[in-house]
């Protein structure tokens, strides 16, 4: 069954769940509700072979209602296919866990919750992954500045000269805000 075969079968099970589909390249993508997002991919790897979760990660769209979306990315090794499944998320909606589908998003989804602060119901262990435990914010949020923000715990960030500094993909040392000495806020010399 080719990934095209699949989704229809995917639009016929769930029906009005499966809000839209496209295809782009090759790659598949189902935009589906959330209340059915979980019950559509137990399907996927029960029934359609979908054995292995790439990832799971989320966008934030600040401005816009539902602000968040979560995205799947499913592979089955068996069939060689892969899908890409997406369900909108409100900022203080919680979602219900994969990880008692697939094990592995057990992580993915606390870096999630650690970076975006969406939280998910029936996780196993829900608490931070990369932020200290106690950090109110989430990262990488658009609404989180560039240059980051203060923190009561002087000795967890780093404070000395990068490894590699002034190298293209690091804070070059130096005077100024962090803004001005990101990477990606200097334009290459010519």
């Amino acid at each position: 069954m080719t990934a095209a075969q699949m989704v229809e079968a995917l639009k016929q099970k769930f029906g009005d769940a499966v809000l839209e589909t496209k295809e782009f390249r090759g790659e598949h993508t189902l935009v589906v509700k959330l209340v059915s997002a979980k019950p559509l991919l137990a399907y996927c790897r029960d029934e359609l072979n979908f054995d292995y979760l790439v990832d799971v990660s989320s966008l934030d769209y600040l401005g816009r209602e539902p602000r968040f979306e979560m995205v799947y990315e499913l592979y089955g090794y068996g069939h060689l296919q892969h899908l890409r499944v997406r369900a909108a998320v409100a900022e203080d909606v919680e979602v219900p866990t994969v990880s008692d589908i697939w094990p592995t998003a057990d992580w993915h989804e606390r870096e999630v919750y650690d970076m975006m602060g969406i939280k998910f119901s029936g996780h196993p262990d829900m608490r931070r992954i990369l932020m200290w435990e106690g950090y109110p914010y989430h990262p990488l949020r658009k609404d989180f500045p560039l240059e980051g923000k203060p923190s009561d715990m002087p000795d967890v960030g780093f404070t000395k000269t990068a490894p590699m500094a002034d190298g293209p993909f690091v804070t070059s040392a130096g005077t100024g805000d962090t803004v001005t000495r990101e990477p990606r806020s200097r334009r290459p010399t010519e």
